[in-house]
């Protein structure tokens, strides 16, 4: 096999290779032989099938398999043969009208040099579910269920307050006629807050007006960045009811039993599996700051940096239209992304060299403690560990982040650390 390699940039490679015929040949010819053994084609008996009626058939199929798998078979091949660690997918296409002649062009990984672990500080965050936790999620279930019923006294925190409005900014009356008709929860922040504040105290059909400095960037642009006098008319009051912690409730949450003690477990054992990815987000971010801090200085792959910025702007995108929001992506959106992008590229080629270097290989026992318990958070675990180990795409997903959280953990266990103990609420909140 003949390749050669040039450098066309600072991480940047041209790779020309040739794919050998005799291989090429032998495969495409076992191929359609094993087809001509099975084949089942109209006026033939299996097996009895003319080899040129099996290549008129299956041979333009066939040749573009054998292509393919033994395009992918010779890159890798010539890759470690030269010694290459490629950061991302290569591009590869045909050299003039052979379909044996082939240019690569990719990027490399650059050059790291020594990576001392032991030179890092890490920060590694503590925390534990406590009785409190689970009593104060408890109390957060019966605020989701709980239902409202009206009352003849002025409106406090926590109430429901049904109301209508009208609102003057200058010689604008919004609407122009009549009022609007809503509702409001004291203390959500549906409302302004100015607002809200306004609502406590009063009672069914009270009426009140205040002055209201509304924001720049506030979501109504008639309003946006005006002082605005906002009237006020109550229409209902309600307060919250909450459910009784009894049997009827706890099985509507999944605990056949009713049983308080097995309703407590379950939870206790969701919010430690919430605690443990908290923690670990944490602990991932605090060794990539320090990745960050000592390699900012090394180049990044060009092309790889950019289908980063490009994905994350992507992402950006899907996240505000699930949000409800129009998005249109400008064709430069990516530029403003380009610094994230480039310390998430530099740490996940770090990530993937300590990896390398240090023959770490992934842990069959996490990966299965880490699909169980994904898979735990569904009414049928089974069914989901199934469907990871039946669908590759899945499970790749899976072993790299499993992966990544390894060899996280091991640069944690050798930097210079330190434990910081936090409270459960503090470790949630990223």
């Amino acid at each position: 096999m003949q390749v050669s390699v040039e450098s066309i940039g600072n991480l940047e490679r041209r790779m020309s290779f040739s794919l050998p015929a005799d291989r090429l040949d032998t495969h495409i010819g076992g191929r359609l032989r094993e087809l001509a053994r099975t084949a089942r084609i109209k006026g033939f008996r299996p097996g009895k099938v003319p080899t040129k009626v099996i290549e008129q058939r299956y041979g333009e199929q066939v040749r573009a398999e054998a292509l393919d798998g033994l395009l992918r078979e010779t890159f890798n091949s010539a890759v470690r043969e030269q010694a290459l660690q490629l950061a991302g997918s290569p591009r590869i296409e045909k050299a003039g009208d052979s379909e044996l002649e082939f240019v690569a062009t990719f990027e490399v990984v650059p050059d790291f040099g020594d990576i001392d672990v032991a030179a890092l500080k890490v920060v590694r965050h503590t925390a534990e579910v406590t009785d409190a936790d689970i009593d104060q999620m408890v109390e957060n279930l019966r605020l989701q269920r709980r239902t409202f019923q009206t009352v003849e006294r002025g409106a406090k925190e926590g109430d429901r307050v049904a109301l209508e409005t009208w609102s003057q900014a200058g010689d604008e009356r919004l609407p122009a006629e009549g009022s609007e008709k809503g509702a409001t929860l004291i203390g959500s922040g549906v409302m302004f807050g100015t607002i809200e504040q306004a609502l406590i105290g009063l009672a069914k059909g009270e009426e009140k007006t205040v002055d209201v400095d509304f924001p720049a960037d506030w979501r109504v642009p008639q309003l946006a960045g005006r002082q605005v006098q906002v009237h006020l008319k109550v229409t209902e009051v309600s307060e919250p009811v909450l459910p009784e912690v009894d049997k009827d409730f706890i099985r509507s949450f999944g605990v056949k039993s009713g049983d308080p003690e097995q309703f407590r477990a379950d939870i206790r054992a969701n919010l430690e599996r919430e605690l443990k990815g908290a923690l670990m987000t944490r602990l991932r971010r605090e060794v990539g700051e320090q990745l960050i801090v000592a390699y900012s200085h090394i180049d990044m792959p060009p092309r790889l940096v950019e289908n980063e910025a490009r994905s994350m702007v992507q992402q950006a995108a899907e996240q505000a239209q699930r949000n409800g929001q129009q998005v249109q992506i400008p064709e430069n959106a990516h530029e403003g992304f380009k610094d994230a992008a480039r310390k998430r590229v530099l740490v996940g080629l770090l990530v993937g060299e300590v990896a390398r270097r240090n023959q770490l290989r992934l842990d069959p026992k996490r990966l299965n403690e880490t699909l169980r318990l994904i898979a735990s958070t569904y009414e049928e675990p089974e069914q989901v560990i199934e469907l990871y180990r039946n669908d590759p795409q899945l499970m790749n997903g899976l072993q790299s982040r499993v992966m990544e959280e390894q060899v996280i953990d091991w640069i944690a266990e050798r930097a210079q650390h330190t434990e910081q103990a936090l409270s459960f609420q503090e470790a949630i909140r990223n």
